[in-house]
């Protein structure tokens, strides 16, 4: 079959892209979907800074490639092999598809999944295949396994969640990145206990579901942090208690002080490297500082060696949130936790209950 979809040719162009014009829109041929895939027609994709970092050159996937790894859309045909899913069915894709029997994912940790890993790093679908292709035949590669940016797009099973049909497509799409992302860091790789204190970095998309993450852990206060005085106000709205300008005050001197000696637990939603350490100067001893955001795989971090072992202070990763998506995806879009005043899940508290705030 045919579809249009958004194809990098080039990366590293300059900005703006309006005038740069990266991705190309072309008309591709779709294969159909083969054993264990599906045939999915796209209900709408996100814009997340990871499929920037694929136009700017910060992460080298093949090209020509069609980009875009958060999305959502209904089934329209399954290949022999898939029985859970029927055509119209709603669908999330998952990032990061999981094979179920490597020695991560035989331990529980389907984000590390190393098969997935390496299907996604080679711009195919888990079976190792392409089912995009030009008029002349030749191969155009697929985002994580997902190529969001395409009228329709045929994925490996594993990258599919089921979810139901009556979320709207435009929330649905917020979960299989954002919200899987910086929910899961929360309550997966931190495992937040209520009662215990949060600064989130950066305030984002992945940055805000974090925030969301927290409210719903019990967590207090919530601090979040952001150089753009902008963001602060919709950061309120999504669970946080107390903000932080970092563009006009000292972010670590300011959660130190309403925490007095530091948050148990930050989160970086960012991926700079300087936000890193700052983030784990904002820790108390014993804190815990989680890397959400993806740094240039050219920069490196500097901390206080000596804190890690005297202070006991703990510096770990979380990717797509230490998610498992079939189980996670489906509770976070609960409907009993979804909010009917902004369609995303779990009720923003109002601002009015707290008190100082930067």
């Amino acid at each position: 079959m045919k579809t249009f979809a958004a194809v990098l040719q080039q990366r590293g162009l300059p900005t703006p892209y309006a005038q740069s014009r990266p991705l190309v829109i072309e008309e591709l041929e779709l294969a159909p979907p083969g054993p264990g895939e599906v045939l999915v027609e796209m209900g709408a994709a996100g814009l997340c800074h990871s499929d920037l970092s694929v136009i700017n050159g910060t992460r080298l996937w093949p090209l020509p490639i069609v980009i875009g790894h958060e999305a959502c859309g209904h089934v329209r045909e399954v290949g022999p092999g898939v029985k859970d899913l029927r055509p119209g069915d709603a669908v999330v894709f998952s990032f990061l598809p999981t094979c179920g029997q490597c020695p991560m994912c035989a331990v529980g940790r389907p984000a590390l999944c190393e098969p997935g890993v390496a299907a996604n790093r080679a711009g195919r679908l888990l079976s190792g295949a392409t089912r995009f292709s030009r008029a002349d035949g030749a191969a155009v590669h697929h985002h994580s396994g997902i190529a969001g940016y395409s009228q329709f797009t045929v994925a490996a099973r594993e990258s599919l969640v089921k979810i139901a049909g009556d979320l709207p497509m435009e929330t649905a799409v917020l979960f299989g990145c954002a919200v899987i992302t910086g929910v899961g860091a929360v309550v997966n790789t931190a495992k937040v206990a209520a009662g215990t204190s949060v600064a989130v970095f950066g305030l984002g998309g992945v940055g805000l579901s974090a925030v969301m993450g927290a409210r719903a852990a019990g967590a207090y206060p919530i601090i979040a942090v952001d150089s753009l005085a902008a963001k602060l106000p919709l950061a309120l709205e999504c669970g946080a208690t107390h903000t932080v300008h970092a563009g006009s005050d000292d972010p670590v001197l300011a959660i130190r002080e309403l925490t007095r000696g530091g948050v148990e637990t930050a989160f970086e939603a960012v991926g700079d490297p300087e936000v890193i350490a700052r983030a784990f100067a904002a820790t108390r001893r014993g804190g815990r500082t989680v890397t959400i955001g993806l740094p240039h795989p050219e920069r490196n971090l500097i901390l206080p060696a000596l804190t890690l072992t005297a202070e006991e202070r703990v510096l770990q990763g979380s990717y797509m949130g230490s998610s498992v998506p079939s189980r996670d995806i489906p509770r976070f879009i609960e409907p009993k936790n979804v909010s009917r005043r902004s369609g995303f899940f779990w009720q923003p508290v109002t601002t009015e209950r707290y008190g100082r705030r930067y």
